[in-house]
């Protein structure tokens, strides 16, 4: 038997863009780039080791609004065009630095890997990504659970559990329409966990989900193996803490393996270096300079005066690196065995965009990790593990409370509350109490109406999302989250004015369907099924 268990989660998650009337959007390219740079990538990894024999086991989340997308035929085919733009830029960038032996190889690495992935996208999963995760969980790689509909920071909502029941309601009907089974866990987006969230997972049939370090050494009971078991929330719903060391060892800024100098540099870029003349078919509308993925440099240090990257080098430190990790994992497991009545359970939770898109090197250092793993899983020292087969083996689990907590800075939620970003709550909340009211008066609607009703809930959920907040507090493309969320509101408050007077605009109706099509089988009384008034829960201040 293993001295322990190692749970590599996954997180993937981009927030919903989708812009049909546009011929380019700029903020579109977030699904490209990870597509191309991480899940593609991810995939290859997955299947070479499973083709190879090497055993391996890891949760994936795949965010709803993700997977809406990754399945949207309108962003299937603009994938492809933007494919087929780098793949031209690719032959520019061969005979540019043709007489270069330090930059050719990586224009030709670039090639292959852009060529490759427009082979994997169109070929082997008919430009539906999703089937490759599919495979893989059907064949007991993977565990692919959910979280909330539109990564909604709960926390921020614990006075609306309407609300809160909506985002995880819709996201496990979303997830199982799409992966057709149902996700055992969740992952809470930003790991923002409040006390009695756990009663609407238990009521999705949620059996678990994961939560900050601290969510757990706070909590009102103090926990017998800290975060290296999980604990039974009062109604059963088990939580796992993440595990500290593992986690800074890629997290940190300052400590984690992605800053090593031989990596990529990802902030240099050549649609930043080069001429617009040269580079503005490239970018966005010729004016605006972005990154195309094509860059030449390594970390090298605190210094402009960057050195060429150099892919054998890095290909050495991520295999050193993943040796270091397995080493620090194995001493953690053979001190806590000693202290431990069952085998020490250590989750490593981390977005899957890190792994390739930020961090070039991210698939090759989690290849040669799986495959140390499985090595060490021979030898009985530690062993790849999933929530549901870890509670399946240890269903008894110290009871307790866990405490609010959130990952990122401090970790109570300053990042999604903060003075950049705190005017977008009082309207989102007004509007779920909007939404609530629309469903008390038209409780059982059908035709036109229900489609407009529908409308309504899917642009509530869509003003939720984590990611605009966090944009405003991190000061990247702000204008375009601010207009996100006002939007979304707008869209809502323009429906319920409609409603007010027994009125809807089709035309206006036909094109927010068209542009915000996402969870196509949502019912707007979903809103309605929780009262927020109920005995349990104070009433709200006005």
């Amino acid at each position: 038997m293993s001295k322990g268990f190692v749970n590599i989660v996954l997180h993937a998650h981009l927030p919903y863009v989708r812009h049909p009337m546009y011929e380019r959007f700029l903020e579109e390219r977030w699904l490209f780039e990870a597509i191309s740079e991480s899940y593609l990538p991810l995939l290859r990894v997955f299947n070479r080791l499973r083709d190879e024999g090497v055993k391996f086991r890891l949760t994936l989340s795949v965010s709803p609004t993700l997977a809406s997308m990754l399945t949207d035929e309108l962003l299937q085919t603009r994938y492809v065009s933007h494919l087929k733009m780098l793949l031209d830029l690719a032959d520019k960038e061969l005979a540019r630095t043709a007489a270069d032996g330090r930059f050719h190889p990586l224009a030709k690495l670039y090639r292959d890997l852009y060529t490759q992935n427009l082979v994997d996208f169109t070929d082997t999963y008919r430009r539906n990504i999703l089937r490759g995760f599919r495979t893989l969980e059907k064949e007991g790689y993977l565990e692919i659970i959910t979280t909330a509909a539109t990564h909604c920071f709960f926390p921020l909502y614990q006075d609306f559990p309407e609300a809160v029941q909506a985002q995880i309601h819709t996201a496990v009907i979303s997830h199982g329409r799409i992966f057709g089974s149902e996700p055992a866990g969740c992952w809470l987006p930003e790991c923002g966990y409040y006390p009695g969230l756990e009663r609407f997972l238990k009521e999705s049939n949620l059996g678990y989900f994961y939560a900050s370090a601290h969510a757990l050494l706070l909590a009102d009971k103090r926990p017998r193996y800290g975060v290296y078991a999980p604990m039974a929330c009062p109604n059963g719903v088990a939580v796992f803490g993440r595990d500290i060391p593992s986690s800074r060892a890629v997290w940190s800024a300052d400590e984690g393996y992605p800053g090593d100098f031989s990596y990529r540099e990802f902030y240099r870029d050549i649609g930043f270096d080069l001429p617009m003349s040269y580079i503005g078919p490239y970018i966005h509308d010729s004016s605006v300079r972005i990154n195309t993925g094509f860059k030449y440099y390594a970390i090298t240090g605190k210094t402009d005066d960057k050195r060429p990257y150099v892919p054998e080098e890095a290909r050495r430190k991520a295999e050193e690196h993943a040796e270091n990790f397995l080493y620090n994992r194995l001493k953690q497991v053979k001190k806590l065995a000693t202290l431990m009545d069952r085998p020490p359970i250590i989750v490593c939770p981390y977005d899957a965009e890190l792994f390739g898109h930020w961090w070039f090197e991210g698939p090759l250092w989690i290849e040669f990790l799986l495959r140390k793993l499985d090595a060490a899983s021979r030898d009985g020292g530690l062993d790849m593990v999933t929530a549901s087969a870890y509670l399946a083996a240890y269903p008894e689990n110290q009871p307790g409370q866990p405490s609010f907590s959130s990952w990122g800075n401090k970790g109570y939620a300053e990042v999604w509350l903060d003075g950049s970003n705190d005017w977008i709550y009082r309207h989102i909340h007004k509007a779920i109490d909007r939404m609530s009211e629309l469903v008390k008066r038209f409780p059982d609607e059908q035709g036109l109406k229900r489609r407009v009703l529908n409308q309504a809930a899917r642009e509530v959920m869509l003003s939720q999302a984590s990611d605009w907040p966090f944009i405003m507090k991190t000061g990247t493309t702000v204008p375009y989250a601010v207009k996100r969320v006002k939007e979304h509101l707008y869209n809502f408050n323009r429906i319920y004015e409609n409603l007010c007077r027994n009125t809807v605009n089709t035309e206006w109706l036909t094109g927010v369907e068209k542009k915000n099509n996402v969870f196509p089988d949502i019912d707007y009384r979903i809103f309605g099924r929780e009262t927020s008034r109920s005995a349990e829960i104070a009433p709200r201040s006005r």
